[in-house]
């Protein structure tokens, strides 16, 4: 039996983040390299890592990301592995360098303790009732990981000079320097499946990139695993 499990052994540490298939992260911690982590996400650990859930430090921060049950982030710290996942979603690494990144809220996993972040409405649905869709902007050199329920696309957006429009439900990450705006439609189409009536997009447009999944199953955007 060990020798048919062996395959799905840990392979040999490389980076501070690193995928375990498609699906689990794994981050070799240390101390004094903190991380913040999406609530209830830990799978499994080895080594000693301790675990604060809704820091004061991250409510100051995120105190008005609102989920009906607290800032969904806890402060994972100390020596060994650590595995995270999330219902199965694909994971996704980023390992920034002197960059930044804007993540959906629902979709990001986890990041290093030191990079700067912030959590705002996204400004380009501000306008369109019952969109409340809260993007988390993380900056700095370190890592970052996302979510996508499915093998993400990532579409350049400097490639023309024509805006490209997304789904708010399939929306993953993208670059902060981007312009955002609202876009409300009304097509036949739109009377058709899971939705009726006016159809919402999230226009782009500069230079940068925009990571899309391929789901636009919204049901769990306000979730918090316990």
């Amino acid at each position: 039996m060990n020798q048919q499990l062996a395959g799905f052994a840990p392979t040999p540490v490389v980076a501070r983040m690193e995928n375990h298939g498609s699906t689990m992260l794994k981050v070799a911690m240390a101390s004094g390299q903190d991380l913040f982590a999406r609530a209830g996400s830990m799978v499994a650990y080895e080594g000693f890592v301790q675990y604060e859930p809704n820091p004061a430090a991250v409510r100051q921060v995120a105190g008005q990301w609102v989920t009906g049950e607290g800032t969904p982030i806890m402060k994972c710290s100390g020596d060994g592995l650590l595995y995270l996942a999330d219902y199965g979603a694909d994971v996704v690494v980023v390992n920034l360098d002197n960059d930044s990144i804007s993540v959906n809220g629902t979709n990001l996993l986890a990041f290093d303790a030191h990079l700067q972040w912030g959590v705002e409405r996204v400004k380009g649905l501000a306008k369109f009732a019952g969109q409340g869709l809260w993007n988390v902007t993380v900056a700095g050199t370190g890592w970052v990981a996302i979510t996508s329920r499915g093998t993400p696309i990532v579409v350049d957006c400097g490639r023309g000079e024509d805006e490209t429009y997304v789904d708010p439900d399939a929306l993953v990450a993208w670059s902060p320097n981007l312009k955002v705006k609202g876009k409300r439609s009304f097509k036949a189409s739109s009377l058709i499946g899971r939705g009726s009536g006016e159809a919402y997009q999230m226009a782009f447009s500069g230079q940068g990139m925009v990571v899309v999944q391929p789901s636009e199953d919204s049901t769990d955007r306000l979730r918090v695993r316990g």
